[in-house]
């Protein structure tokens, strides 16, 4: 069974056959051969590929875990909760849902930090929910942790005939937070307080937190078969196959 369709293009999850919003979508602009072998790979890792919340194994605390170096001296706020008309409270309370069962995040206690939900509409007109950490950032440290300077990365990949470009599925998500900082990352709603038991975007350094553990992950491969910048990755071929 072929793995593209007549131009190019779609099947079907070979162990997720039964839901036909899990594919594999390969250009038709590659040869046979390349196509070929891309098959192949992707068979063999299949197992790999996440496909949803439920499918991210996560991080190992003893790997990676984000801590929040919070400023003894500054303020503590506890923001008032921000009130959201019907439609975008059933948006908020969805969201909320679909994180607790995936267990990103848990009901917080007596937290010291509380910050506020923001509702952006996506382009595809459905509801992105973010956490205004706005107070918790300024009381952060910078982290002197060095990213890769992009421009470098860029002039690493020169000469290579294959370039391959993956993103993790919810990488900051895979991360988790060090349960001593968890409820500083809490957020209030209409329905209650909730906290972050990974690490969610918008939290400062949390970059950094991630380049460190790709460092750690691919310190073999780094500069010499791919290139990572943050939870984006390059793998570098001089042969396509």
């Amino acid at each position: 069974m072929d793995w593209w369709a007549p131009r190019g293009v779609v099947r079907r999850n070979p162990d997720q056959k039964e839901d036909p919003t899990k594919v594999v979508k390969i250009r038709g602009v590659l040869d046979h051969e390349v196509r070929g072998s891309l098959v192949k790979l992707l068979e063999e890792y299949n197992d790999i590929f996440a496909w949803s919340h439920d499918e991210m194994p996560g991080i190992p605390l003893n790997l990676a875990a984000h801590r929040l170096a919070v400023d003894a001296t500054i303020k503590l706020v506890k923001q008032k909760r921000r009130h959201f008309n019907a439609k975008r409270n059933v948006a908020v309370q969805e969201e909320v849902d679909k994180l607790l069962k995936a267990r990103f995040i848990r009901e917080s206690c007596y937290p010291e930090w509380i910050a506020n939900i923001v509702m952006v509409t996506k382009a595809n007109g459905k509801w992105r929910m973010c956490v205004d950490y706005t107070d918790l950032i300024r009381a952060c440290p910078n982290d002197s942790f060095s990213l890769p300077k992009i421009d470098q990365l860029i002039d690493s990949t020169a000469g290579n005939k294959l370039l391959s470009f993956m993103d993790a599925f919810l990488g900051y998500n895979q991360i988790m937070m060090h349960p001593t900082d968890q409820d500083k990352t809490s957020f209030i709603t209409r329905l209650g307080l909730y906290c972050y038991k990974v690490m969610p975007f918008g939290l400062k350094n949390a970059g950094a937190t991630y380049q460190r553990l790709v460092n750690k992950l691919f310190k073999q491969q780094i500069g010499r078969s791919m290139e990572v910048y943050i939870d984006n990755m390059i793998t570098k071929s001089q042969m396509a196959d």
